[in-house]
């Protein structure tokens, strides 16, 4: 790759970089939020899941907007909503204001990223040099999450307002280099008001797509709450599932559909989603825990415990480095199954934690998972594209997306809810030990998440070499097809 191109891919990393950060900072500052404005646990606990449900909302959706009014307009034009919405958030005085900061800052970050990976799919060739440049920013984001634990916690101690001020600065600079470098769209203003005049913008399926996705995030984040509330989680799932057949129906008759559902025949799409899901379900599971045993358990510091986590950022190193190399000799397929079988190694690894663990007994664990966040990542990006038209880069985009947010939400709210049936209220002299029991149940969810997809990854690479691509996810059978076909 040229200069140039290095460049707009250190742009595009640079926005999943700040993703990937913000969140991370979010998660540490929260307690000293939570103390400073004087939040209930519930407005605390909806500071963060305002977020993942205008992510996971509207991800779908940003996608194909991407695709169909212009990858470098919705790119820029989300990015600039994500800089005044954080700026807002650390403006913010009440926890109400914090909540629609963040729930506005989800769904521009909904836009942008699939934006981004779209125009890193249809900027740089198919082969190696998209592989490469999928798997530089692939690390890029896990390296910002890994990276913004230590920056929230220093920037927590400078006040927790910077948390949000400090990806102002970060996404303006970015704002500025990309209007020089991001490439110009494939939907002129022409086409895009000639699109809307004519009614070729699906709205109804944009309607009914982001209120299923919206339900089902939020009945994902309430299965947190175990079996407290179910009446409420049930109904928003029986209604986002109504919603989400009622979106098929729309898009099985619209003319110029929001989703060409035939893009689901496509077995490498299906499966990278899915495997994502899985992947990020478990990853972020036990994160989750893990931070939990160290700050609640063990007494550490927001501080320490950043700093203990660093080492699972060496994904940012590996992604770029080994992994092209893993991908080139044995192909994607085989790389994403060596990194559930690490993961699935890793969290099994953590299964017997005790109270006196040293941080030499946790390291092998967090080095595994950041190993494996390296081989399996960035290969399932490349999956999740593979053989999809260029018109349709940004829809296959929003799809890996959108199962990266559901995965995400469903690996915290699991964990959360098999650790607070185990622990069960217990105190007293033996309530230590009843709450390292109930880590160790909730660790269980993290590991059958990663054998999960251990099997789904395993019948992509059985898929491959059935199909004669034994280095290769196969693809489903409309993989060839253009953007304009029928087949739905």
């Amino acid at each position: 790759m040229g200069a140039r191109a290095w460049a707009l891919l250190l742009v595009l990393c640079g926005t999943i970089f700040l993703e990937g950060a913000d969140i991370a900072m979010l998660a540490i500052a929260i307690p000293t939020i939570r103390s400073d404005l004087d939040l209930s646990t519930a407005t605390a606990a909806w500071v963060i899941s305002s977020y993942v449900l205008g992510y996971a909302g509207f991800t779908l959706l940003g996608g194909r907007a991407a695709d169909l009014l212009g990858r470098r307009r919705m790119f820029l034009t989300w990015l600039g909503v994500f800089l005044v919405f954080s700026g807002l958030g650390g403006l913010a005085t009440e926890g109400w204001m914090l909540i629609v900061a963040r729930f506005v800052t989800g769904v521009a970050a909904a836009f942008m990223t699939p934006a981004a990976m779209s125009i890193i799919t249809t900027s740089y060739a198919e082969g190696p040099e998209r592989n490469k440049a999928l798997l530089v920013f692939a690390g890029t984001s896990a390296g910002g999450f890994s990276l913004g634990l230590v920056i929230g916690g220093l920037l927590t101690e400078l006040g927790w307002q910077w948390v949000f001020f400090a990806p102002v600065l970060f996404a303006a600079a970015i704002l500025f280099a990309a209007v020089r470098l991001v490439p110009a769209s494939d939907a002129p203003a022409v086409k895009v008001s000639a699109t809307l005049r004519s009614g070729g913008f699906d709205l109804p399926g944009a309607a009914a797509a982001a209120g299923a996705m919206l339900l089902l995030a939020y009945a994902v984040v309430r299965l947190e709450h175990g079996l407290d509330g179910w009446p409420s989680t049930l109904g928003a799932a029986l209604a986002g599932l109504l919603l989400g057949a009622a979106f098929v129906a729309v898009e099985r008759r619209a003319a110029v559909p929001l989703v060409r559902l035939g893009i689901f025949r496509t077995g490498s799409v299906v499966r990278a989603g899915l495997g994502a899901m899985l992947f990020l379900g478990a990853f972020m599971g036990f994160q989750f825990v893990l931070t939990l045993y160290l700050q609640e358990l063990r007494g550490w510091s927001s501080w320490q415990t950043a700093i203990a986590l660093v080492v699972m950022g060496c994904d940012v190193v590996l992604a770029p480095t080994l992994t092209p190399r893993l991908v080139n000799r044995y192909g994607h397929a085989r790389v994403i199954l060596g990194g559930f079988l690490l993961a699935a190694l890793a969290y099994a690894l953590f299964l017997p934690v005790g109270m006196d663990w040293t941080y030499a007994a946790m390291f092998p664990t967090l080095l595994i998972a950041g190993t494996a966040f390296a081989l399996a990542y960035g290969p399932l990006m490349i999956a999740a594209t593979d053989g999809v038209a260029a018109r349709e880069q940004g829809l296959a985009g929003g799809i890996l997306h959108t199962a990266t947010q559901f995965g995400a939400a469903i690996g915290v709210s699991g964990v959360t809810a098999v650790y607070g049936l185990a622990a069960g209220g217990h105190g007293g002299a033996d309530g230590a030990e009843h709450s390292l029991a109930a880590f160790r149940a909730a660790l269980t969810v993290p590991v059958a998440l990663a054998l999960v997809g251990v099997a789904v990854a395993v019948a992509g690479v059985v898929r491959g070499a059935r199909a004669g691509q034994p280095a290769a996810l196969s693809e489903g059978p409309d993989a060839a097809l253009p953007a304009t076909s029928e087949a739905r």
